[in-house]
């Protein structure tokens, strides 16, 4: 069972980031300057206590590992399942997709995005480049996103909804009821309309 919210003991959203490996600091960084009170996420009995998770960059085959082994893989599993609010970055994105078209053999991932995934779609750590993206569904300005070793989302299921493309049409990012998964990295760039987004499916998450 999830613990209290936070929100009601404390009078702020309480938000996980899996602390596994990845930009961990980033994202932790961004959402206590949103207003959020942030739990690095190592155990199961920490995620219990918290109303809405970030995954974040880094490799993906190494947090699937991790989570296997401090036993967080079905926990998140069947947060996913139960609605809890899931923001995806980058590896993110690859572990929360429900189908990973180039993992190494024994990769997994929790699933959730009805989307085919395929990781390092733009090259290595050199080939790292920025654009800017239109993104209708957010207001004000369009979006400078950081890909650094990004995946590209080559499917997009009926289940979920592109958000935003590039130039050539690759779709890199989407949602799926209370799930975001992002290509790049706006923790790196200073976007923070899409955790601002996160924050307020956590919060209707929370109250519900």
């Amino acid at each position: 069972m999830r613990a209290e919210s936070s929100e009601t003991r404390a009078g702020a959203l309480r938000v996980g980031v899996l602390a596994l490996q990845g930009d961990v600091r980033e994202h932790a960084s961004l959402l206590e300057r949103l207003g959020a009170d942030v739990l690095r996420v190592r155990r199961p009995e920490e995620l219990a206590h918290v109303d809405g998770l970030v995954i974040p960059g880094g490799e993906s085959t190494t947090i699937d590992k991790l989570s296997r082994t401090f036993g967080l893989q079905e926990p998140i599993r069947e947060a996913i399942r139960s609605g809890m609010p899931v923001l995806g970055t980058c590896a993110g994105l690859i572990l929360l997709a429900d189908r990973v078209l180039d993992s190494i053999d024994g990769q997994e991932s929790f699933g959730g995005l009805d989307v085919d995934v395929r990781r390092n779609a733009f090259g290595g750590q050199r080939e790292s480049f920025e654009a800017v993206l239109d993104v209708p569904l957010l207001d004000g300005d369009p979006v400078r996103a950081a890909f650094i070793r990004g995946p590209v989302i080559e499917q997009v299921g009926p289940g979920a909804t592109a958000l935003a493309a590039l130039d050539d049409g690759r779709v890199v990012a989407v949602e799926q009821g209370a799930l975001l998964g992002l290509s790049f990295h706006p923790e790196i760039s200073g976007e923070v309309r899409f955790h601002q987004r996160f924050l307020d499916w956590v919060r209707a998450h929370a109250n519900g």
